[in-house]
């Protein structure tokens, strides 16, 4: 196996292993700190969507300016606006079946079919934030391998890993509140986040063994994260702030300043 492609495996490992540590919480806590997980989403926030920039679309420019008989702008431009329409499109099945689910039996039935639902949601969209570990990873050998790259790489999964903890929290502590053992709990909320190694690899063979594709699928990557960052996270991280108004913010704009501060300072 190509041994970007074993590195795209191992950051979707893990990214995984955040995702179970965040369903981990269930065995300490009855439900995660607040302004922690405000702060950390913010981070992550801030570091996507700096990445989307730097580490994907940038690279997908200059990429298809060379590989591409189309202009350079209308590839990023149609395989970010691509990569946003997945995820809103998987969203929208999503929240389809929750509403059917809504409808069918008692409470106790929708409860459970709610949690589902839940476990069935973050799993479908961890699908194109593997693709885009993987597809990062990938670009290495057509892109040249060097601590730039290496470092905007490592910053799509490190960013795509802080988000996926309040994620796998997410599912555990719910099922937790309907009864389910600990073990139980822990176990589904880890398993939310497994797709993401096999999307990685996945994403890693096709920029590795398909030249062309690498500006499309590096546009469509960034539009997944920006999307993610935006409608998901962005909102998540300004709830229950109390009397900490700005935490969330301020971890929004130190994500994006790291994250800026690494590319710009290897670059």
């Amino acid at each position: 196996m190509n041994n970007f492609v074993i590195m795209a495996l191992i950051a979707t490992l893990g990214t995984w292993f955040v995702t179970a540590l965040g369903a981990a919480t269930v065995v300490f806590f009855t439900s995660p700190n607040p302004k922690s997980l405000n702060m950390m989403l913010g981070f992550a926030s801030g570091v996507m969507i700096a990445a989307s920039f730097w580490s994907l679309l940038q690279p997908a420019i200059a990429r298809a300016e060379v590989t591409s008989d189309l202009p350079a702008y209308l590839v990023a431009t149609g395989g970010f606006l691509c990569g946003a329409l997945f995820m809103w499109a998987s969203d929208k099945v999503v929240s389809f079946a929750r509403r059917k689910a809504d409808t069918a039996g008692g409470e106790a039935n929708q409860r459970l079919h709610r949690i589902m639902m839940l476990i069935f949601s973050i799993t479908l969209h961890n699908i194109p934030e593997g693709l885009a570990v993987g597809v990062a990873f990938g670009a290495l050998e057509k892109g040249g391998y060097g601590p730039e790259a290496l470092m905007g790489a490592i910053s799509v999964a490190v960013g795509i890993g802080l988000q996926n903890f309040p994620e796998g929290a997410a599912v555990s502590v719910p099922l937790r509140r309907e009864g389910y053992s600990r073990k139980k709990s822990f176990l589904f909320g880890q398993a939310s986040g497994l797709v993401e190694p096999f999307a990685g690899v996945l994403g890693a063979l096709l920029v590795v063994y398909v030249e062309a594709i690498l500006p499309y699928a590096l546009s469509f990557a960034a539009g997944a994260m920006i999307l993610v960052a935006v409608h998901e996270l962005i909102p998540e991280c300004q709830k229950n702030q109390g009397e900490q108004s700005y935490l969330g913010t301020m971890g929004i704009v130190l994500g994006f300043a790291v994250m800026m501060l690494l590319d710009v300072m290897l670059g």
